[in-house]
């Protein structure tokens, strides 16, 4: 039988990366149930917008698909996924076998995660795993793409061949804390990094200019869709690290038109963050079809996405 396992393997990510293409990918969660039929609908609007749409893996320890499941669906589709992998509920056996899958399956692209806390999700008495955090990894990729497990034993059928990227937030409180973090990521191979949601830009200029000018590796400034005054407000309240401006809060609340005014701001992150970083990544819960227009109003033309 011929060999064809990675026949239907997309990497224009990484091609548009090693380019140095302003890179554009956008969030898509997994459905919660065994039909994948709206998330496939939500990525579709974004094919040719975007050079890969990043799969979540138990977003805030709240119960869904498999991004391993969810990637391959949208591959099959013709949609290049971003594959996270999270620490949080696989030990080393686990990540190593779905590591190995999604090679197979064509899947390149991996986000290295530790993971949110169970204890944040819906399911807080399951029991965490933690046995490894993103650092060891990003660690354990790099020696799989080298044709080796974790404990230095050959991949006697073949090494896999993963981009993988890593998480970075430049509003960390602690600038020592986010240089070394970010630096060991590298050091364990990361090729690309997105970021948390971004709303000092002040902040991001001096991370990008004091620490990631040193490396050459695409940053990516996460951009959030707010779809109203309230939306707002329930952020700052239960997303950590994150603090949305007044004047934007009260910009939502005071338009006649919240969420068309929510696109107006993000469209207006974009350029900003276009200005300092190498790229977006757009993230719109539930309204993933309003990122091309979000773009559209940033400037940011069409991907000419090529397979390669």
């Amino acid at each position: 039988m011929e060999d064809n396992h990675s026949c239907t393997a997309l990497n224009y990510f990484s091609k548009a990366a090693q380019a140095g293409e302003f890179l554009v990918t956008a969030e898509v969660a997994p459905p919660k149930g065994g039909n994948p039929s709206h998330m496939m609908e939500m990525a579709a609007t974004l094919k040719g917008r975007v050079h890969a749409v990043n799969i979540t893996d138990g977003s805030r320890a709240v119960l869904r698909m498999s991004s391993l499941v969810a990637s391959a669906i949208l591959l099959q589709q013709g949609i290049e996924p971003i594959c996270q992998m999270a620490c949080r509920d696989r030990n080393r056996i686990a990540l190593q076998a779905d590591l190995m899958g999604a090679h197979a399956l064509g899947i390149r692209n991996i986000l290295a995660l530790t993971g949110d806390p169970v204890k944040a999700g819906d399911h807080p008495e399951a029991k965490a795993v933690f046995d490894l955090e993103a650092v060891r990894l990003l660690q354990l990729i790099r020696k799989m793409n080298q044709g080796f497990d974790c404990n230095d034993k050959p991949l006697t059928d073949g090494a896999t061949d993963l981009f993988v990227g890593a998480a970075v937030d430049p509003q960390c409180a602690s600038w020592s804390g986010l240089q070394s973090r970010f630096e060991r990521k590298i050091e364990a191979g990361a090729q690309f990094f997105q970021s948390q949601l971004i709303t000092d830009f002040e902040r991001l200029e001096k991370f990008m200019d004091k620490i990631a000018s040193a490396y050459n590796k695409p940053i990516l400034a996460g951009i959030f869709l707010l779809k109203s005054a309230k939306n707002a407000q329930f952020i700052n309240r239960c997303v950590p690290g994150v603090n949305i401006p007044e004047h934007i809060i009260d910009r939502l609340a005071k338009a006649k038109d919240p969420l068309e005014e929510g696109v107006k701001i993000a469209a207006e992150q974009v350029q900003t963050a276009r200005q300092l970083c190498h790229g977006v990544h757009m993230m719109a819960v539930k309204r993933e079809d309003l990122i091309p227009q979000i773009l559209d109003l940033a400037g940011v033309a069409p991907v000419n996405q090529v397979l390669v």
